[in-house]
């Protein structure tokens, strides 16, 4: 049954693609060289006669991966930064591995690209929040599936006592990520303390303490 649901999900996200956010190729293939130093609207693409099939494969969704953070869940990404061949195609995956007990993927945008998962094990509670700022939630288990519009505030969390996976499609070749607490109070340089402070009617001392938290290990 896991097998057929996500045999949908994979023709789902061919779909999906038709659709895509980013522009259209104008040749057949692009492959990205991402040593040029070359900054444009994507990456310029590789000579031909460098391309090789290395470009187009990734076998690392394959297995879970190691959870060790603070969160309790790790983003495997297979985007055009790790297979150069979707460069310009519109369209790449990630996989997320939740820890049993509330792993959690925090809430988050992508700027760029509307989501879809797939629910390879494990249960999960996930949801999103529209700009009329109302929950959109559901609880997902093994073969369901779930989307999170382009750009909407959103997150996962393992509600079971097993590990969870996902495999998550974008309309997207590099869909971004910004994760709300790391961006709020983890950027470069900071969001001044009076910002914050206002914002989350908290204090200067109770900021500081989220920064370090949240500071890079």
């Amino acid at each position: 049954m896991a097998a057929r649901g996500f045999a949908y999900f994979v023709a789902l996200v061919a779909v999906f693609s038709v659709a895509k956010s980013d522009p259209d190729p104008l040749q057949d293939i692009c492959v990205a060289d991402t040593s040029s130093g070359v900054k444009v609207n994507g990456f310029v693409c590789k000579k031909d006669a460098d391309v090789t099939e290395n470009d187009f494969f990734f076998s690392g969704l394959a297995k879970p991966a190691v959870v060790n953070n603070t969160v309790g869940s790790v983003v495997t990404g297979a985007n055009v930064e790790k297979i150069p061949g979707l460069n310009t195609l519109g369209v790449s995956l990630s996989r997320i591995d939740y820890q049993p007990g509330g792993g959690l993927n925090p809430p988050h945008t992508h700027p760029r690209a509307t989501e879809i998962i797939f629910v390879l094990d494990g249960e999960l509670d996930v949801g999103f929040i529209t700009t009329a700022n109302k929950l959109i939630s559901k609880s997902l288990k093994k073969g369901d599936i779930f989307v999170f519009p382009k750009g909407l505030v959103h997150f996962q969390q393992n509600n079971g006592k097993e590990p969870a996976s996902v495999i998550s499609g974008f309309n997207s070749q590099l869909p971004g990520t910004q994760s709300i607490a790391v961006t709020l109070f983890g950027s470069t340089p900071a969001v001044p303390d009076h910002v914050l402070t206002k914002a989350f009617q908290i204090g200067t001392k109770e900021v500081n303490k989220i920064k370090s938290r949240l500071a890079p290990k």
